[in-house]
């Protein structure tokens, strides 16, 4: 009966001590660093710039039209200026407002593709963990410390980079 016991209590030493895996991943330069984001800030480089020469001409256009509604005003009645004033000061209102919307919903848009970005990695990281027997991978960035040092040999930032990027290019 001791010879179980002590074989029990040397089975459960030796299990408490055998080493679990942990690795942790720089979140930060994950995200920063796969091709799907690169792409993604790409596309909106691409259409917020679009979005800027489209709202400088449009603005450009009205510019002109205030000079020109000025020296038309100018030959108006009291009354009659104020009407064209205001009309056009509506104008340039509706178009601010159009402007303010198009660039909300470019910036949601661009906010829900990172979202999703952020979403798959989370979702590689985990799979990866449970592929390779993991017991912990933990997030690390610079903004809340929660990983102060790291053996390189447990930073699985590349391999995750790699892993994502392979799928992205499916």
């Amino acid at each position: 009966m001791k010879k179980i016991v002590l074989a029990v209590i040397v089975l459960i030493t030796f299990a408490s001590c055998q080493e679990q895996k942990i690795g942790f991943v720089d979140n930060a330069k994950v995200i920063n660093d796969i091709q799907e984001k690169k792409d993604i800030e790409s596309k909106y480089d691409v259409l917020n710039e679009s979005f800027k020469l489209r709202a400088d001409s449009i603005g450009k256009g009205y510019q002109t039209e205030y000079l020109a509604l000025q020296a038309k005003v100018a030959k108006m009645s009291q009354s009659k200026q104020q009407e064209a004033v205001q009309a056009f000061q509506a104008k340039a209102q509706q178009f601010q407002q159009m402007m303010q919307t198009e660039q909300q919903q470019l910036q949601t848009a661009y906010q829900t593709d990172i979202d999703s970005v952020i979403s798959k990695m989370k979702v590689t990281v985990k799979d990866y963990g449970k592929a390779n027997g993991y017991k912990f991978i933990i997030g690390a960035n610079e903004s809340t410390g929660n990983i102060l040092y790291g053996d390189e040999a447990s930073d699985l930032s590349g391999l995750m980079i790699k892993e994502i990027d392979s799928k992205y290019r499916k």
